[in-house]
């Protein structure tokens, strides 16, 4: 199946033999984008191989009349977007699987923009999420989780009350952390001279890896170190793609709050040292 999309908007998923009718009958331009299993990226459908016979020439250019080659970067967007036609729980299920397996496709196909709503409530059914799975394997496979071993009243504060907590928490949590980390993000990809969008577009790549990845990290048999470096690496990807910015100026803006941080503590340590020195001379 071949899925096409004309700027932001979506026709669908066609069978070779219906885009190649489409494209002779004018109901898909040569200049639409497509994408199916197996591609790193949209194209022009004048530029799949098996579609050529069908594409009609080009008309002759007008005399004085200027030409460009750019072709527009489809935003069709995620399957996140299609809920109300895919589902609640097939479209987030979708929307995680593309982002943790085809990062490169999903944050090509990501809207830049449409409000910050959206993709916060995704993020935040992403935590939610992890939170009911702790929960369920605190449950019924307690020997797994943190609480496995106790008994009584602190069986039941990890059990119940921290679960309760947690089910509320969460979403609050996920929604400042969301903001704060957004905001660093874009900033330092302001710094690094590859913020070539607005913070809308690094606050919707942020939600769409947090709401995807995140509810990984309270899972035992998913290693944290891991899942971390996993973590930034679908920053790096997102933020290259979505800002059309070079990898290098997305891994720099990445790992730059790494380094500020790194480096402050390191300060703090000399300077408590150094207090430390001259407390005792």
């Amino acid at each position: 199946m071949i899925h096409v999309n004309r700027g932001a908007t979506s026709f669908g998923a066609f069978s070779e033999e219906e885009v190649r009718e489409g494209l002779r009958t004018g109901r898909f331009a040569p200049t639409d984008l497509g994408w199916r299993e197996g591609m790193e990226s949209w194209k022009p459908l004048s530029q799949f191989s098996e579609l050529e016979a069908a594409v009609p020439p080009a008309p002759p250019p007008k005399i004085g009349a200027t030409s460009t080659s750019e072709t527009p970067i489809a935003r069709s967007g995620l399957p996140w977007d299609q809920r109300q036609e895919k589902g609640f729980f097939n479209a987030f299920v979708e929307t995680l699987l593309m982002v943790l397996g085809k990062p490169g496709v999903a944050f090509t196909a990501m809207k830049r923009e449409g409000g910050l709503g959206e993709p916060l409530i995704y993020t935040v059914v992403g935590s939610s999420f992890g939170v009911v799975i702790y929960f369920l394997m605190t449950l019924f496979m307690p020997s797994l989780m943190t609480f496995g071993h106790r008994h009584g009243l602190a069986r039941l504060a990890g059990l119940g009350i921290g679960s309760i907590f947690g089910v509320i928490l969460v979403p609050f949590f996920a929604v400042i952390g969301t903001f704060i980390a957004s905001a660093i993000l874009h900033l330092c990809l302001m710094i690094v001279g590859g913020a070539r969008q607005s913070f809308e577009t690094t606050f919707r790549v942020v939600c769409f890896v947090g709401g995807s990845i995140d509810p990984l990290l309270i899972l035992p048999f998913c290693g944290g170190f891991i899942v971390a470096v996993w973590k930034i690496i679908l920053y790096c990807i997102g933020l290259a793609r979505a800002h059309d910015t070079d990898t290098g100026r997305a891994v720099l803006a990445v790992i730059l709050p790494v380094i500020v941080c790194c480096g402050g503590v390191i300060a703090v340590m000399f300077g408590a040292l150094g207090v430390w020195s001259a407390s005792h001379h």
